[in-house]
């Protein structure tokens, strides 16, 4: 079994990145690979709740996360400092997300055998 990381790192509107992570996740996972996902940079806003995604005609990606334990997608990481920038808390996640400073991101990295950027 290949441990896979996927990071998403952009916001989740504006560009497709958001959407193809979520796929190449769900696709993966039937797999049965080792699939962890980190959230960092301004890919912390795709975790956002209650975003007002129809306004700007967009899907909002945040109400399809949930599936992802469905999945069994549970290893699901946020970057500390990403959110700490941005002024938001774990509380303002529609997902729960264990957050990791940089040298925990560093550790979960390094024991990925793949890692996919998004």
């Amino acid at each position: 079994m290949k441990k896979i990381l996927f990071v998403n790192r952009q916001a989740p509107f504006g560009r497709s990145y958001a959407k193809e992570s979520l796929d190449a996740l769900l696709a993966a996972s039937a797999y049965d690979q080792d699939i962890s996902v980190l959230f960092s940079g301004d890919g912390v806003f795709q975790l956002i709740k209650d975003q007002q995604a129809k306004s700007i005609e967009q899907k909002n990606i945040a109400s399809t996360l949930p599936a992802l334990e469905m999945y069994d997608i549970t290893k699901v990481f946020v970057q500390a400092s990403a959110l700490s920038a941005r002024g938001l808390t774990t509380g303002q996640l529609a997902i729960t997300a264990k957050p990791l400073n940089e040298a925990e991101i560093s550790a979960l990295a390094n024991t990925q055998d793949s890692i996919l950027s998004f």
